[in-house]
């Protein structure tokens, strides 16, 4: 039997995800496929999505090529039109048994239809896959899937439908079996992670679920939250950035822009004062807490002005990890419709951006010299502090583990340190 070859593109959540369909496929008895797990975020993903196709069914030959994700979901006919896919399954597919049964052999993929593609809008619950160690000395807990914002600039909800939590009870089971398997650090991650809870009985915040893990799960080291809205942060969430010395002092916000006008042709929820207030005010709570945001440059109407307070938001708001969007309009929301930015100007403010963010990091970099920090180390050579910045080490250091380090130096990318 061959094992399906799996590839991944995309956000944290699509990785989490081809664990629970490597074990859904394993069960099943799936041989000799190959198995794309797409992203729709931009235009540009969808590229990628479909030169990936391309090089693994040539690498490949006579694979059964079966593609997913959130651009299987929100473009089912692109792939299903190329000679290469066997079979398109959408994100609601892929995680259930019955689908992988279907997969099972090359005589049953050939009597189905092509495209498996339902209607994610329907979808109430998300699948709760217990996934017993997703990464190997960090583990990824989805607690929540889908968003019911529309974002003006954005696909994914057609992708991933509309919000739904995994319940407090069921994440915190999960999260005790991963500490018992010798994790110390778990991330807990979901598309739109400040709407947890909003469709569970008594409608629970992100805090609540954050401060009853760290009640429950007290052999637990280390808890990170991934990329959160700022304006939906809510007071017990603040809370335990204060007082919360096992949540780690990082977070990373979906700002997307420093101009109001931007900001609300791109129907968001806040405006950048706003962003700017939650910046001071989490690190007034927690002075050693760093952010990483996700800016887009070049949306449809952007000036020259309107970019400088995206631009000056890295200063403002005194971002460290950069992640930036040139834009590129998806086709069915209504950005793609608005006066769009050329294309060259989109790449030169991105490259900009780009810079400024370089330098933050730089900034960030050259502040920790000196300062000692508890590594969770990922290889012999590379680890983790808790505010997310990687670490290298000369000699090398057991795997896995939260090692005490004093930093000595800098690489423009990373910190250098000597275990203490």
């Amino acid at each position: 039997m061959n094992a399906p070859v799996f590839a991944t593109l995309g956000c944290r959540l699509n990785a989490y995800e081809t664990e629970a369909m490597k074990e859904l496929a394993a069960a099943a008895g799936v041989d000799g496929a190959v198995v794309v797990n797409t992203c729709a975020v931009t235009a540009e993903a969808v590229r990628k999505a479909k030169q990936e196709i391309r090089r693994l069914a040539r690498e490949n030959p006579g694979a059964k090529v079966i593609v997913t994700g959130c651009a299987a979901q929100t473009e089912p006919e692109t792939f299903a039109a190329m000679p290469e896919v066997t079979k398109v399954i959408g994100n609601h597919e892929k995680m259930q048994a019955e689908t992988w049964q279907t997969l099972r052999a090359p005589d049953l993929i050939g009597e189905t239809e092509k495209t498996l593609v339902n209607d994610i809008m329907s979808v109430k619950e998300t699948a709760g896959h217990l996934i017993d160690g997703f990464g190997r000395h960090r583990a990824y807990v989805q607690v929540q899937n889908g968003c019911d914002h529309r974002c003006t600039f954005c696909i994914i909800p057609y992708g991933r439908g509309n919000s739904r939590s995994v319940p407090a009870g069921v994440v915190i089971e999960q999260i005790k079996r991963l500490v018992d398997k010798g994790f110390h650090e778990v991330v807990l991650t979901g598309v739109d992670l400040t709407s947890w809870g909003a469709d569970l009985p008594a409608t629970p915040r992100l805090g609540d679920l954050v401060m009853r893990i760290l009640r429950l799960v007290p052999d637990l080291a280390r808890l990170r939250i991934s990329s959160i809205d700022s304006i939906e942060a809510d007071e017990n969430l603040m809370q335990a950035i204060a007082t919360e010395s096992r949540l780690m002092p990082h977070l990373h916000l979906s700002l997307q822009a420093g101009d109001d006008m931007i900001l609300k042709r791109m129907k968001r929820r806040h405006l950048r004062d706003d962003a700017i207030r939650f910046c001071e005010e989490a690190r007034r709570l927690r002075p050693d807490l760093i952010f990483g945001a996700d800016i887009i440059a070049g949306f449809p109407t952007e000036t020259e002005e309107m970019f400088e307070n995206s631009l000056r938001l890295v200063s403002d708001c005194d971002l460290t990890f950069l992640h930036v969007f040139p834009y590129s309009p998806r086709k069915g929301t209504p950005a793609a419709r608005m006066p769009q930015v050329k294309g060259p100007l989109i790449r030169e403010r991105a490259a900009r951006l780009r810079a400024e963010g370089a330098r933050a990091l730089a900034r960030h970099l050259n502040s920790q010299l000196g300062a000692v920090h508890q590594v969770l180390t990922e290889g012999p050579h590379l680890g983790r502090t808790g505010q997310f910045t990687e670490v290298t080490f000369a000699l090398p250091q057991p795997e896995g583990r939260i090692i005490p380090a004093r930093i000595t130096d800098q690489d423009g990318a990373r910190l250098i340190a000597l275990p203490i």
